[in-house]
């Protein structure tokens, strides 16, 4: 496929946002994702250049590629070493980054966004049709910080968006980066929902809920929100000295907030991604143990031979790949660090990749920077 007869990228756009219009609920057929994948990468090609010497160097272009699964994928450490953007940018609408490490700021992952529309339709549609599938419309409170105070994080974007767009009347931030939790605005907003008797929705990453969760077993405090308080969790499940599992978590939320299992709903998100992965809906009844990460229908995943980076059937155990055209303007198919399980219902994260389980990832990464020269 040439330039020449690739469509606009504002026509590719605008179909793309028809479909995310059309919510996670409606069904993409096979062939039409498959369409819309080559074409994106035809896009992502012609105007990727990091990506296309990529590309090139594994001898793969539009013209060879027979389906969306041969679209070669960047690992996600891509993201740290080149700008995969197509265009400039220092022209990106939005810049986010992947969380700091010991090698500095240099070395975070960088996903830039030149327009924000596909990414924040994909975001509001699997927010609704997760958190809000029965049509209500909760006070938020946010523990993830305003997206004022951490521009770069797409975690804080995320939440910005959802509190603008769902948020009831009182919805408020009770976290702040050099604060922390704000663990007395928390109380009296908690408060006011049991005496008002209005139900509210709860974000925050695991490790910050852990931390406020603990804080409240010392202070011997709990809340009996009102039926119908939801939460949202996202991240790991860390505490301050310990792992703590998710039905530990959940445990520690039914038991101190009164919220049931049932309407807590995890959430999956990568800085590289446009789109993201919910394993549950607020609201209905299904064992956390038992749970799937679901995308929309304009993401597949596969899980892939850590050796080869080749598809393996379902209910074998693999580094996952996301293949998701809402990330129009980078790269469409990310090779994650994650070992997980498929199904046709959705997939499971096993952990990290480490050591030889790396080995494909880490190749793929040695072909990236062989390509851009570094």
């Amino acid at each position: 496929m040439s330039v020449s007869t690739l469509p606009t990228p504002g026509a590719l756009r605008d179909e793309l946002l028809h479909h995310i219009g059309a919510g996670t609920g409606a069904e993409m057929p096979d062939a039409e994702f498959d369409r819309l994948a080559r074409a994106v990468f035809a896009h992502q090609f012609a105007r990727n250049a990091p990506y296309r010497a990529y590309c090139e160097r594994r001898g793969v272009s539009p013209r060879t590629v027979a389906g969306w699964e041969d679209v070669p994928a960047v690992p996600t450490d891509a993201f740290k070493a080149a700008a995969l953007v197509c265009g400039d940018p220092a022209d990106a609408a939005a810049v986010f980054r992947t969380s700091g490490t010991t090698a500095g700021p240099e070395r975070r992952g960088t996903h830039y966004l030149p327009d924000l529309s596909l990414y924040d339709a994909a975001l509001r549609a699997g927010f609704r049709a997760h958190l809000l599938a029965d049509g209500a419309r909760p006070r938020i409170l946010s523990l993830i910080p305003r997206p004022e105070e951490m521009r770069d994080s797409s975690l804080s974007h995320m939440a910005g968006a959802v509190v603008a767009d769902f948020g009831g009347a009182g919805s408020e931030w009770y976290v702040s980066p050099e604060g922390g939790i704000d663990h007395g605005g928390l109380a009296d907003a908690l408060r006011r929902a049991e005496t008002a008797g209005e139900p509210v929705c709860i974000l925050g990453t695991a490790f910050a809920l852990v931390h406020w969760l603990d804080a409240l077993r010392e202070a011997g405090a709990r809340h009996r929100l009102p039926a119908g308080s939801r939460l949202m969790d996202t991240g790991g499940f860390k505490g301050r000295s310990r792992e703590v599992t998710r039905e530990e978590l959940y445990g520690a939320v039914q038991e101190r907030l009164g919220i049931p299992h049932a309407w807590c709903v995890n959430e999956y998100g990568m800085t590289e991604m446009s789109s993201q992965f919910y394993d549950g809906v607020a609201g209905l009844a299904v064992a956390p143990a038992e749970r799937l990460h679901v995308g929309p229908p304009w993401v597949r995943t596969q899980a892939t031979d850590p050796e080869t980076l080749r598809p393996l059937p379902h209910g074998e155990t693999g580094v996952l790949r996301h293949f998701d055209l809402a990330n129009l303007n980078s790269v469409m198919a990310i090779q994650t660090a994650d070992l997980g399980i498929t199904s046709p219902e959705g997939f499971r994260v096993l952990g990290r990749a480490q050591g030889a389980e790396a080995r494909g990832c880490s190749l793929a990464m040695d072909d990236l920077l062989r390509a851009i020269g570094r």
